[in-house]
């Protein structure tokens, strides 16, 4: 776990100098780490090779202990190869595990899928989905899904191919009741909440516990287009209010937004149709304008 690894250089495809780089920061990362087996150093170190032959010089039961014990971090080997990005390890490793090994969470909630998912492993993600579909619906302590959390990071890519896969996953909220819609209008992520709303429409309407759709969210950040694009699909959202009462007019008028969002249209009539709370509103708008 000490080994220093080469400068990369910009010649390499992008595939390997990305690898490299991900071994990189986890080595500086990860040093210190007790309680692996033999099988987590070679995934550790990306070796394909000494995998192949513990695989091959270990018995059955043995092998399917191995490859469910977990170090000291609640990490399975699996999880290091994804975390790692070994496109070639994960890829013989998976053979090997069930749904309820693969399924197996690190201490810090995720899984190998959830893991790849987290850090826009595009490839990993697909290895793993086409041994065992059913890791799209595994979930960490809080109940989020790996999209959920591909969608909070702003991987398009990922986000894109999972609802390919099963676009029913994102109407699966969190503990507290957010969606990945919800994650990704709070983070600004465009092209991710047009991915979300082409695929599942309904979830625009969604509530978090605190009674918050998306756009409340969005409305909490400075991104116009976000906000637009939620209103575009329903303009509806502008009259939800949260457990509190507040539209999220009132939110993005606390938070200095609201003049953000009347530029959005080119007059007022727009408000005054859409919102009851058009009025008071409006007279903070014009304060803040002068």
């Amino acid at each position: 776990m000490g080994e220093s690894f080469p400068a990369i250089g910009l010649e390499m495809e992008a595939p390997t100098r990305q690898q490299s780089f991900r071994r990189k920061k986890m080595t500086k990362q990860l040093t210190g780490k007790r309680g692996d087996t033999p099988l987590h150093s070679a995934s550790r170190a990306g070796n394909l090779a000494e995998m192949k032959v513990i695989f091959s010089g270990t018995g059955a039961e043995d092998l399917k202990e191995l490859l469910e014990k977990p170090n000291q971090s609640g990490e399975t080997a699996l999880y290091v190869a994804a975390e790692y990005g070994y496109v070639d390890v994960v890829e013989e490793m998976i053979k090997h595990y069930d749904i309820v090994s693969a399924s197996i969470r690190a201490r810090n909630g995720y899984d190998a899928f959830h893991i790849a998912a987290k850090q826009g492993d595009l490839e990993v993600v697909k290895i793993l989905l086409k041994a065992l579909p059913g890791l799209s619906m595994t979930v960490d302590l809080s109940n989020t899904t790996a999209l959920h959390t591909a969608a909070t990071q702003g991987h398009v890519e990922v986000v894109n191919f999972l609802l390919e896969q099963d676009g029913n996953v994102a109407k699966i909220a969190k503990s507290n009741g957010k969606t990945a819609l919800h994650s990704a209008a709070r983070n600004g992520h465009v092209e991710i909440v047009k991915a979300l709303l082409s695929k599942e429409p309904g979830i625009a309407t969604r509530t978090d516990k605190k009674g918050q759709t998306a756009l409340h969210m969005a409305v909490k950040g400075s991104n116009i287009e976000l906000v637009e694009e939620l209103i575009k699909l329903d303009p509806y959202l502008i009259n939800m209010v949260d457990s509190k009462g507040n539209t999220a007019l009132h939110i993005a008028t606390r938070k200095g937004r609201a003049q953000g969002l009347h530029t959005m249209h080119s007059g007022d009539d727009f408000w005054r149709g859409c919102s009851p709370y058009y009025g008071p509103i409006y007279e903070v708008r014009s304060f803040r304008t002068g």
